[in-house]
């Protein structure tokens, strides 16, 4: 199987470089506004909330377990970050139909109207931020975007994860 660095002896480095700069500009853009949207800084929201309440709108009520497989973390850090949305009234913990003593965590009509006003503020922003653009150029931006996320997540998933050594 080939190294990263095998990988990278064929391909421009000119191109790598202001790829992996660009990217690192997104991150830390994308970090300052919280994508919260234009002008709303009520509107923003952490990205691990927006990212669990996304996920349980997109796919119903589900366990801690399902809940941590399909986002690529593990249950300790799900019920950590779910605590807060719970508090706040966002989610709820109802007990599982056919097992009373498990938990199942579903979005409240809160954080469902929540989850909208954020939504909305951030598809205002990506309307700012592609004005100009032609429908093609946008969905060609989302595909490359996509595709791009899938492979970092498959590059994460597929690289075993060496603790720093002192």
């Amino acid at each position: 199987m080939p190294t990263p660095q095998d990988m990278t002896t064929d391909l421009a480095p000119g191109v790598l470089d202001a790829l992996q700069h660009q990217v690192a500009v997104f991150a830390r853009r994308a970090e300052q506004t919280r994508l919260g949207g234009v002008g709303r800084v009520h509107n923003s929201m952490d990205r691990a909330a927006y990212l669990l309440l996304n996920r349980l709108d997109q796919e119903g009520p589900m366990g801690v377990k399902a809940l941590a497989a399909g986002m690529g973390i593990d249950s300790s850090t799900v019920t950590r970050q779910v605590a807060p949305l719970v508090d706040t009234g966002l989610v709820k913990r109802t007990s599982h139909p056919e097992d009373g003593r498990a938990v199942v965590l579903q979005l409240s009509p809160r954080g469902r109207a929540r989850l909208e006003e954020v939504r909305a503020s951030r598809r205002e922003l990506m309307a700012l931020c592609t004005d100009g653009w032609t429908e093609d150029e946008r969905d060609a931006f989302c595909t490359l975007l996509t595709r791009f996320n899938t492979a970092l997540s498959g590059v994460h998933t597929a690289i075993p994860q060496v603790p720093p050594t002192s």
